[in-house]
């Protein structure tokens, strides 16, 4: 890979990921700029650009980790400080988007994710570079270019070269929704494809409230005199978890975009082993891992967990030997190579599908 030609790039971390971004500056060729961001004693974000920003191409990496809100503000105050500092472009580099998992309206709550669009937006982003949104969907929030890498190649690249006789895989879809990611990865490899039906999907929750009042037994319009009233949504019942697809005596490799609880791996995982099959991995893209996911890995079948490093994980790493890291600074690099000299992204999102 060529190193960008022109002095005028500037790469410009948060405290979200400084060791992906020392990667991806190495892979440049260029320094980080100075920026210090800290916390004033009233726990508001204060944000100092050390070195001239003027008629530069910024480059501001910070992703989604644990101390997410304060991720968030970091990185529109740096956008904004940019923006007022009369930068020529300012690119968020962010490989896991934040509250992206909050993209749909569930009774009354709200659309984060597209509110957590405008706010970048209005804070001077000029260029949105991601990796593997929860719902692509959510690219149409920004009111600017989105870029929406895939990590699946390296993911298929881990399985072919770390993974003894992978050949003798079937790939796994957790869920009837990740049926057609596992379909993308299982066609790429020459594999079979399993899914698992029947696991507690993340869903509306069943608490009561207004919405399940029922309507007034009798009406005084006679366009709503309607003898047996408004008839009520029959709910959803759950079968037995269950596998659809022979996984006995086979290497069961589920993949997703992110592992976040794995509570709901571990079952899967232990389903698995029931139905006979002898290794279990578990691929994605983002290893968020929140709460005691170390220590629920490192008690379950599961054999191994890779995700990428978009999200710092290296305590979760120490606690839990089954967890594997997966470097993706190449493909952040070369797409700010791209974009800053102009260049075509067709390469990065060659044979990509709607499915990856």
């Amino acid at each position: 890979m060529d190193i960008a030609t022109s002095t005028d790039i500037m790469i410009i971390s948060g405290n979200s990921h400084l060791e992906l971004a020392n990667l991806v500056a190495r892979r440049l060729g260029v320094k980080p700029a100075r920026c210090a961001v800290s916390y004033t004693t009233n726990r508001e974000t204060s944000v100092q650009i050390s070195d001239s920003v003027r008629g530069k191409d910024i480059y501001i990496i910070q992703t989604g980790s644990k101390d997410v809100n304060n991720n968030i503000m970091e990185l529109l105050i740096m956008a904004y400080a940019c923006k007022t500092s009369s930068a020529k472009s300012i690119v968020g580099v962010i490989p896991y988007l934040p509250y992206s998992k909050q993209c749909k309206m569930r009774k009354r709550g709200s659309i984060v994710s597209k509110l957590l669009a405008k706010m970048l937006c209005s804070s001077g982003l000029t260029h949105v570079i991601t990796m593997d949104l929860h719902q692509k969907e959510i690219q149409g929030f920004f009111e600017c270019p989105v870029d929406n890498l895939r990590a699946s190649p390296f993911l298929l690249q881990y399985i072919q070269e770390c993974i003894p006789d992978y050949r003798n895989a079937v790939i796994v879809a957790r869920n009837p929704g990740s049926a057609k990611k596992a379909t993308s990865y299982a066609e790429r490899l020459r594999l079979g494809i399993a899914v698992i039906h029947g696991e507690q999907k993340e869903s509306d929750s069943d608490m009561v409230d207004g919405r399940n009042s029922p309507p007034p037994s009798t009406s005084r319009s006679r366009t709503m005199d309607v003898g047996v009233g408004v008839p009520q949504h029959p709910a959803k019942e759950k079968p037995p978890i269950n596998v659809v697809g022979d996984v006995g005596g086979r290497i069961a490799i589920m993949v997703d975009d992110m592992v976040d609880d794995v509570a709901s791996f571990v079952a899967a995982a232990e389903v698995l082993k029931e139905r006979g099959a002898y290794k279990i991995y578990v691929l994605a893209t983002h290893g968020l891992l929140s709460s005691d996911s170390p220590r629920l890995i490192e008690s379950s079948p599961i054999d191994e967990v890779v995700v990428t490093n978009t999200i710092p994980h290296e305590i979760q790493k120490m606690q839990c030997h089954k967890i594997k890291t997966v470097d993706i600074s190449i493909l952040l690099s070369e797409a700010i190579r791209r974009i800053h000299n102009k260049e075509s992204m067709s390469y990065l999102f060659k044979n990509v599908t709607l499915e990856d």
